[in-house]
């Protein structure tokens, strides 16, 4: 990275990328390929103070190994939203639990890595499944092509609300471009009284003015600390002063699950409210200051949401973990394809049908990942665009895919572009793409 990105307490300087490609199959025999990736975001997967870097670095890459082989020999058929959940209620869960008691060294791995190690399999299985109809994959979400409706994949108490409805009917069709939100890190320099002269000379911009010059920016996420209400209100206020000098619409607020009490976001907003009330007009909805572990902490956030939309994220792992957020407060779900496409798919539904706002989040997503994110945003109907920002921190990486698609790893007048992702599966388009993969990873010595 050429710039660190801070994730609560630790702080990211680079990260590592699992690429998948599956074949599929017919009835009649047919076979088709189709690719997923995502970065495997140790610590925003796996906060941890116990465990090292690397040992949780390295448990995430054998536990892809783990589903590579488990994935080959799933023995299920239909269309991938079925395979995908029966894969995770069937097998993931399994192998989780498996894995965790096997290592008993430290702590277990969260199901939020689990997750996100699956994604990429997941990812790949739609790809894959749309190529072999040569449909865009989200022309595949409907009763032409799902045996089952949504009524299966939920509960019995929703069944009145779900029979006979498909994704299809949740969907919306997707626009051209979409608002780009910008990353306010919270090591990001947003002052030239800040810079030390040792900032990367890349030709890309540091400070945060020259980035919202650069590419029109009109919507900015700060990321705050979460334990020091002073640093947070001061860092909302800063960004807000640059936002308005910059004719900048939109903010939002980012607390990176490490708030324990609804007071302490409720006294930041409040302040806000009374001492920057524009700023606090412009912010458009809070994320995730709450720990990821739902069912344990059972924290009622009513009381936030009165003030401001409150978006589930990291605690989002699916439409039941929605559904109890929805009852705890929470106002809105904050979606992300590195959780699976079949998980996003399906809580996009439940949160729609339950009159929940939705959001898509960035895993800093460079090359093949950023493409299902940004298509997920532009079929959902987000509150406001998409948040994209693997440009602020890798842009290089992503060149052989940005040669093909310009306009999705460089912003423009404040939005993407996402008129050159088109055809099969996701439209990746891999053909024309230039690009020396390193060899598949060695699995169990074959």
């Amino acid at each position: 990275m050429r710039v660190p990105l801070k994730f609560g307490p630790e702080t990211t300087d680079s990260v590592t990328c699992a690429r998948v490609c599956m074949r599929v199959s017919n009835g009649s025999g047919h076979t088709a390929e189709g690719w997923g990736e995502t970065p495997l975001s140790v610590q925003w997967v796996w906060p941890s103070r116990r465990l090292s870097y690397e040992v949780r670095h390295n448990r995430l890459k054998e536990f892809c190994m783990l589903l590579a082989r488990e994935w080959a020999r799933f023995p299920a058929f239909g269309h991938p939203l079925e395979i995908g959940r029966l894969f995770q209620d069937q097998v993931l869960k399994q192998i989780w639990t498996d894995f965790n008691h096997s290592r008993t060294q430290g702590e277990p791995m969260p199901w939020l890595a689990a997750l996100v190690c699956c994604s990429l399999f997941d990812v790949a299985l739609h790809d894959a499944y749309g190529i072999m109809h040569s449909l865009p994959i989200y022309s595949t979400y409907d009763g032409e092509l799902m045996s089952r409706d949504l009524e299966w994949f939920f509960n019995a108490d929703e069944r009145d609300l779900f029979r006979g409805k498909f994704p299809a009917d949740f969907l919306t069709p997707p626009p051209p471009q979409l608002k780009a939100w910008h990353l306010v890190g919270g090591l990001d320099l947003i002052d030239k009284s800040e810079l030390t002269g040792n900032e990367p000379k890349d030709g890309y911009p540091v400070l945060l003015d020259d980035w919202i010059k650069r590419d029109g920016l009109a919507c900015l996420k700060v990321k705050l600390r979460g334990n020091d209400a002073a640093s947070d209100f001061n860092r909302l206020a800063a960004v807000g002063k640059i936002a308005i000098d910059h004719h900048v619409d939109w903010l939002s607020a980012d607390f990176n699950c490490t708030v324990t009490d609804p007071a302490y976001v409720n006294s930041i907003l409040d302040q806000l409210r009374d001492q920057q009330p524009r700023i606090y007009g412009m912010l458009l909805y809070v994320e995730q200051p709450f720990p990821y572990e739902l069912e344990q902490h059972r924290i009622d956030v009513h009381s936030v949401s009165a003030r401001k939309p409150l978006f589930l994220d990291e605690s989002a792992h699916d439409w039941k973990m929605v559904k109890l957020g929805r009852e705890l407060g929470w106002s809105g779900v904050a979606l992300k394809t590195c959780k699976t496409q079949t998980g996003a798919i399906l809580g996009a539904c439940w949160a729609k049908a339950h009159g929940m706002a939705l959001m898509v989040q960035d895993l800093t997503n460079p090359m093949l990942a950023i493409i299902p994110h940004v298509l997920l945003a532009a079929h959902v109907g987000t509150i406001m665009g998409v948040e994209t920002n693997a440009m602020q921190f890798y842009p290089d990486a992503s060149k052989s895919e940005e040669a093909i698609h310009p306009g999705l790893y460089r912003r423009r007048k404040g939005n993407i572009d996402l008129s050159t992702v088109h055809g099969p599966g996701f439209g990746y388009r891999l053909s024309k793409m230039k690009r020396e993969l390193p060899p598949p990873a060695a699995m169990f010595g074959s």
